[in-house]
């Protein structure tokens, strides 16, 4: 297993992180406009790509612990970090680290863009609560005290009559 292979697998998920990062900027205008039918095609390629980040993520845990067991280290320290302290090849060492790097600036970026579409769907939701609320008013704010007044039975009809 070599550091090249790796760094491809880095470069896949460099490349999926991009495409999610640009569907949440997306999903976001989405939300801001309201058009509920394009939030849920944008939600169906999300989840596309959410299954191809897992399987190239399983790949990558895969090859570091590979790239480990082939230099004699015990599996339990396979992490980038590691990694990156045990590559004597100095471009190879250089290049991944600019990848993780890279790789690690997206997901913070995915990870903001995401909570801001998660605060604007909750201010949506308020909102529409809010809009229910005015447009179906309570009981208990047709009443002024908190007393409630007998309420007198008039029939329609004089039954002593």
């Amino acid at each position: 297993m070599s550091v090249q292979s790796i760094i491809e697998t880095l470069n896949k998920l460099i490349s999926i992180h991009r495409q999610l990062l640009d569907l949440s900027i997306q999903k976001t205008e989405i939300v801001k406009e309201g058009q509920i039918e394009k939030l849920q095609s944008v939600l169906v390629k999300e989840r596309k790509l959410v299954q191809q980040l897992e399987k190239e993520e399983t790949v990558r845990h895969e090859e570091v612990k590979n790239w480990f067991a082939q230099q004699g280290l015990s599996n339990d320290e396979a992490t980038m970090t590691n990694l990156l302290n045990h590559i004597e090849n100095e471009i190879e060492k250089i290049e991944l680290e600019e990848h993780a790097v890279q790789l690690t600036d997206l997901i913070v970026k995915l990870k903001q863009q995401e909570q801001l579409n998660l605060a604007l769907i909750h201010q949506s939701m308020q909102f529409v609560q809010l809009s229910i609320d005015l447009l179906s008013p309570s009981l208990k704010n047709l009443n002024y005290g908190d007393k409630q007044q007998p309420t007198v039975n008039r029939s329609l009809f004089d039954s002593k009559a």
